[in-house]
């Protein structure tokens, strides 16, 4: 398999990172998953994913957290205990995609990833947990539940997009940044007014 470009790496860090903040084991599995079958060719600081010890763990993770991400104030439990986990997983992994890319360039590369994927982690899952928050006060479940298959679905489209369509990827990770923004300034306002 041909080397990725940098574009391609960009777009990988990015995509990890942002999708880390959502769904941490989708994205460990999911990645995981497509180097072991060989779809993919993971970089180097990536590639300890395939490992079937790792991808059976990342499976049953993923179970858990699908499963507990469809019930309200469950979802916030496990958004407020993952805090911890998907920021600096974020980060690690986006500093992964450099892992031996670019010769004694790639730390560099990999710290400015690292940074970058723990911010974009950190955006995606405070947009996530504070909206699932505020929705959870809903006396209806439907609204949960669809957020909740919207996140399944959009993590491993993000994840593949950032393989095949980099700049469409890349897109998305702004796209996704800029709703976060939004929805953030959102959830301040909402919060300011109930507590007045």
């Amino acid at each position: 398999m041909a080397a990725l470009d940098l574009t391609q790496l960009l777009a990988l860090a990015a995509t990890l990172g942002w999708a880390a903040g959502l769904r941490l084991y989708a994205v460990l599995f999911f990645t995981g998953m497509a180097g072991w079958l060989g779809w993919v060719a993971l970089p180097a600081g990536l590639v300890l994913l395939q490992h079937p010890l790792v991808l059976a763990a990342a499976g049953v993770m993923l179970v858990v957290e699908f499963c507990a991400d469809k019930f309200p104030w469950l979802d916030s439990a496990w958004d407020a205990v993952h805090t911890v986990l998907r920021i600096p997983a974020g980060a690690a992994l986006a500093a992964g995609v450099f892992g031996g890319a670019f010769g004694g360039d790639g730390a560099a590369w990999s710290l400015v990833a690292a940074l970058a994927g723990g911010t974009l982690a950190a955006s995606a899952h405070a947009a996530k947990a504070g909206t699932r928050a505020v929705v959870n006060a809903s006396p209806e479940p439907l609204s949960n539940i669809g957020l909740s298959l919207a996140g399944d679905v959009a993590v491993p489209v993000l994840l593949w997009l950032g393989w095949v369509a980099p700049w469409l990827a890349l897109g998305a990770v702004a796209c996704g940044v800029a709703i976060a923004v939004w929805l953030g300034l959102r959830l301040h306002r909402w919060w300011r007014a109930r507590t007045g």
